[in-house]
């Protein structure tokens, strides 16, 4: 099992730093142009080959941790870092979906409105109050990780659901829309860089309170970042008209 890890591994990891540079290509080129376009899509594939990885890593771990009798009473911490990872890879792989879909649908958001895209929607919800109620009984060391960075599925599983009850009433919700979960899937690739990437790099170890900070940076940068970006599109669109 350790030889496919390392092969697991690797592969994660060279796809992902392709990925987190396929990121930056289509943030500063011409939207909707053809380097966008093309990078987007090199973004998407690497994206789709990390959340594989990451939840073939998390489920390898997991049976080894079984097959020692680790259990989560034995390993609460190391049995919540797996689960996080999970949900941080499946959370992933949701916001680029739902970042695509609302792309091929922008001419009739209700198309979306299928089983599947409910699915997700309660996914991302559902699997935020598992992990919050996970850390709250088990009471890890990484707790409060888990009670901070968790809830962010909850909104965006709620605002998923509200794209598909009802028809949105701006006609350039797609795009604020696509913005958001691309961007929130690029803040999933830095955090991962952050976490486990940084360290090895710059050989720079965070402890105590600083190793806390490559979980929460990304998100504390991007969130703003992204809130910053819809509401300059929605600025320009009202100038328009």
């Amino acid at each position: 099992m350790s030889n496919w890890l390392e092969v697991n591994r690797w592969l994660h990891i060279s796809i992902g730093f392709v990925g987190l540079a396929a990121f930056w290509v289509p943030i500063v080129a011409q939207k909707g142009g053809l380097i966008h376009r093309k990078l987007g899509q090199v973004f998407r594939y690497c994206g789709l080959v990390v959340v594989v990885t990451a939840c073939l890593s998390v489920a390898l771990y997991l049976i080894q941790l079984i097959g020692a009798g680790l259990g989560p009473s034995r390993q609460p911490e190391d049995w919540a870092f797996l689960l996080f990872l999970a949900y941080l890879a499946l959370a992933t792989g949701v916001m680029l979906s739902h970042g695509m879909a609302v792309l091929k649908h922008k001419k009739d958001l209700t198309a979306m409105a299928s089983p599947y895209r409910y699915g997700i929607a309660f996914f991302m919800i559902s699997a935020s109050v598992v992990l919050i109620a996970w850390a709250l009984y088990w009471r890890p060391d990484n707790m409060l990780l888990l009670l901070v960075l968790s809830p962010l599925g909850i909104s965006n599983g709620w605002s998923m659901l509200q794209l598909l009850k009802k028809p949105p009433a701006d006609p350039r919700m797609w795009l604020y829309e696509h913005l958001s979960a691309m961007l929130g899937a690029g803040i999933a690739f830095h955090t991962a860089f952050a976490v486990f990437g940084f360290n090895r790099l710059f050989d720079y170890p965070m402890t105590g309170t600083l190793s806390v900070l490559p979980w929460v940076l990304p998100a504390a940068l991007g969130i703003p970042a992204n809130l910053w970006w819809i509401r300059r599109y929605k600025q320009g669109a009202r100038i328009g008209t």
